[in-house]
């Protein structure tokens, strides 16, 4: 797990003509459903695409989703927001979050490249993928994960830095 870690990286460059299979989506989707979730409330769904014209449609509305143009699939995660005394009530965002983060994390394993591109709670955003992708309220577009064959080695940006760590021991 630590050479995932290490190695995941934010592609936005793929090799368009090399496909992901439906056996790739769903091990990456069975990652996400593993995603710890607050009382186990599993607050997502999510929409698996592969469809090019739909791919350049999401780069076209999206303005930091641009490498959907070149990768061979998206997963769209989708938040349902809890409300009631028995449900967790305002925890989706960290939920969809870890599901997004096994997502990156299992793409890497597997010698994929991912970008996440945030769309909740940016308004604007939210509107154009939810009438792109027919997501009616309650129901939220949380964000765009573009997946594919990478084209590209970024340069490692992430680091340890002490002076933001405090411990309490």
């Amino acid at each position: 797990m630590n050479e995932a870690i290490n190695t995941r990286r934010s592609v936005r460059k793929y090799k368009a003509d090399q496909p992901i299979t439906k056996e790739q989506l769903d091990r990456l989707l069975h990652a996400a459903m593993l995603a710890p979730s607050a009382c186990n409330s599993r607050p997502w769904e999510f929409i698996a695409v592969t469809k090019r014209e739909v791919l350049d449609e999401i780069a076209r509305v999206h303005p930091y989703a641009k490498m959907c143009a070149t990768a061979t699939a998206a997963i769209i995660v989708v938040a349902l927001p809890q409300k009631g005394e028995s449900k967790p009530e305002g925890y989706f965002p960290q939920d969809c979050g870890a599901a997004t983060q096994n997502v990156l994390l299992e793409a890497a394993v597997m010698g994929l490249g991912t970008c996440w591109c945030g769309v909740y709670p940016r308004e604007a955003r939210m509107a154009e993928m939810a009438e792109l992708f027919g997501i009616r309220q309650p129901k939220l577009p949380f964000c765009v994960i573009a997946v594919g064959v990478p084209d590209e080695t970024p340069a490692q940006r992430g680091f340890f830095e002490e002076d933001k760590v405090r411990y309490v021991v």
